[in-house]
């Protein structure tokens, strides 16, 4: 082999060197505001229920309701597949990890509200019942009965309600703290924000906390409600929601859409207040590229149509339900909000639909891309992070089996936790 003939250039070293010093400011802020996703499991649900309602048995009896429900309108694969429409092939495996799903992790997401779906209380009460919160929340996660996720959403920072706010996010946390400490899964839920400067003052709050009770700074997250029009466009114009991810100071964990309070905001008629409203999709959208890159996840809304009545008015709410959630879905809103244990069935078929549908084709594109062998599609890195985020998220709701990932991808978990989070490590995965 011959001697390699030297590249010619024009520019000297120094000028490379002089660029990299001038765009470090920019490389250290692109690293500060945009990390990437976090790489933890998101929940594919939030469910809501009021502080004084809830019990130790919350968990059990929605799941348990949610089974009595599929028993009483859909008691086997065929009639579940019809009513929704599920493709005959994946009637079986979808309905058999519904039903499993019901029994072993009913929720993935619970919040214990002390906001609209609380009501009015007295000072007494709500303090009971944000200890008394507290307490179940610990001993649930000490007896492996807990949600993965579960925390409280209190009222909002506005005046009439701060004060009341601040002492049951206090009541709350100091009682967690009293029986053991904060919970890996815990989360809270600021609603109703309007103005950066609300994310700001309850940044402040969670500051004190941390430093009366010697925790690490940043220890507690939270997630940011959009229910207002001026979250989404403030009245310089500007998108607020993206400078209140800023004002979190990497504190935000997730913006939850609420349907019905920012539908009222911009004046939709209650008969059309739904997810599916084009304020609704404007609303998401703003939110979703504001929150992109940063590592703070959006979550759809809920609908209020409860399955509830007769069969006929149960299968009704059932495909409504069932279509919203897989149109979030299609449209990258991984999450969303159940207002009813009856909405459980729905949510997974759909979920669960929605993954499993998927699997072979972005498997086999996957393992592709690895071994660099081509096919009808041209994928590239992105499209794979996309990919493996895909199988990963199918992965942790229980919608896909890490070993049928493996068999199809050659890919181990590390692999695709590597490939849909490049920016946290470098990849060293090989062709199969």
């Amino acid at each position: 082999m011959g001697q390699q003939e030297k590249v010619a250039t024009s520019l000297a070293g120094a000028v490379s060197d002089g660029i990299s010093a001038s765009l470090a400011p920019v490389d250290a802020e692109l690293a500060r505001r945009y990390p990437g996703d976090p790489g933890t499991r998101q929940p594919v649900h939030t469910v809501y229920v009021p502080g004084d309602t809830f019990t130790a048995s919350t968990l059990r009896t929605w799941g348990d309701e949610a089974v009595k429900a599929l028993d009483q309108h859909a008691p086997d694969a065929a009639a579940l597949a019809g009513v929704l429409g599920i493709p005959g092939e994946l009637a079986g495996p979808v309905y058999d990890r519904v039903r499993a799903k019901l029994e072993r992790e009913p929720v993935e997401d619970l919040r214990i509200d002390f906001e609209d779906g609380y009501g009015p209380r007295s000072d007494a009460e709500e303090d009971e019942a944000a200890a008394r919160a507290a307490r179940l929340v610990s001993e649930a996660y000490a007896d492996g009965t807990a949600a993965p996720y579960m925390g409280i959403r209190m009222k909002c920072m506005e005046a009439a309600v701060r004060d009341r706010g601040i002492r049951t996010t206090d009541v709350f946390l100091t009682g967690l703290m009293r029986a053991g400490g904060l919970p890996d899964g815990l989360v809270l839920t600021l609603p109703k924000v309007t103005y950066p400067e609300q994310v700001t003052a309850f940044v402040q709050l969670l500051e004190a906390f941390e430093r009366a009770h010697g925790l690490p700074d940043g220890r507690i997250g939270f997630e940011i409600q959009i229910e207002t029009s001026q979250s989404i466009l403030a009245a310089d114009g500007t998108a607020a929601v993206a400078r209140m991810i800023d004002a979190a100071r990497g504190r935000a964990t997730g913006l939850h859409y609420g349907t019905f309070d920012y539908s009222a905001c911009v004046g939709v008629s209650a008969a059309y207040q739904a997810s599916d409203h084009p304020a609704a999709d404007h609303a998401k959208a703003v939110m979703q590229v504001a929150a992109a890159g940063t590592g703070v996840r959006v979550s759809d809304g809920s609908t209020n149509v409860l399955p509830v009545g007769p069969t006929p008015q149960v299968h009704e709410a059932w495909r409504l339900h069932y279509g919203l959630t897989r149109r979030a879905l299609a449209r990258a809103y991984y999450q969303g909000w159940d207002m009813h244990p009856g909405h459980l069935p729905t949510r997974y078929a759909a979920v669960y639909t929605f993954y499993r549908e998927g699997l072979e084709q972005a498997a086999a594109r996957l393992a592709a891309y690895v071994a660099k062998a081509g096919g009808d599609v041209m994928d590239e890195p992105a499209t794979a992070k996309a990919l493996s985020g895909y199988l990963l998220r199918g992965i942790d709701c229980g919608a896909l089996d890490t070993d049928e990932v493996a068999k199809l991808t050659g890919l181990t978990r590390v692999d695709l936790d590597a490939f849909a989070s490049p920016r946290r490590g470098t990849l060293t995965v090989t062709a199969p």
